[in-house]
């Protein structure tokens, strides 16, 4: 084996020489230092004795169909059982989608006939003063500059006057 510096003189980028390759697999200054240099060389010096797997390349073969013929043999019986359920399982979502059903039948109905029970938010809300508009209302307004457009609606109750004018600030 050869010694530090005389790989810090040998090493080149791309190297394949034998030596310098087990250097790099026996010293971790030289490794760090080479890998510097060229990252590439950890995947080089990793080297082939320890890549056979235990029983040789056959017996990791056998166990790695033995393997895929288990998963494959799992998923069809998954596949069969949770296709089929059992007729207690069947009545009981018959009745969950009758018992679903008929409710939303009552409920409809009820509905139709408009008898509506007011709720306590309802109540709540009609007790409290609500502030329907957020800008202020323009009770008259004149200028030459502008121009007022008014909306005609359907109820008297409502008029939608829009007016436009360079003269009136933004938030109007």
């Amino acid at each position: 084996m050869i010694s530090c510096v005389t790989f810090r003189n040998a090493f080149a980028p791309g190297t394949e020489s034998a030596e310098v390759l087990q250097h790099v697999r026996v010293c971790d200054a030289c490794l760090d230092h080479a890998a510097g240099i060229d990252p590439d060389i950890m995947f080089r010096a990793l080297g082939g004795e320890n890549l056979v797997p235990p029983g040789g390349v056959d017996a990791f073969v056998d166990d790695v169909m033995r393997e895929v013929r288990l998963r494959s043999t799992e998923q069809t019986l998954a596949g069969r059982r949770g296709m089929l359920l059992s007729w207690p399982r069947r009545i009981a979502v018959a009745a969950t989608l009758a018992a679903g059903l008929s409710g939303a039948l009552m409920v409809w109905q009820h509905d139709k006939n408009g008898v509506a029970v007011p709720s306590a938010m309802t109540a709540r809300s009609a007790a409290i003063p609500t502030r329907l508009t957020t800008k202020p209302v323009i009770e008259s307004y004149d200028s030459a500059n502008a121009t007022i457009v008014e909306v005609p609606s359907e109820a008297n109750d409502t008029k939608i006057v829009m007016i436009f004018d360079e003269s009136l600030p933004a938030d109007l």
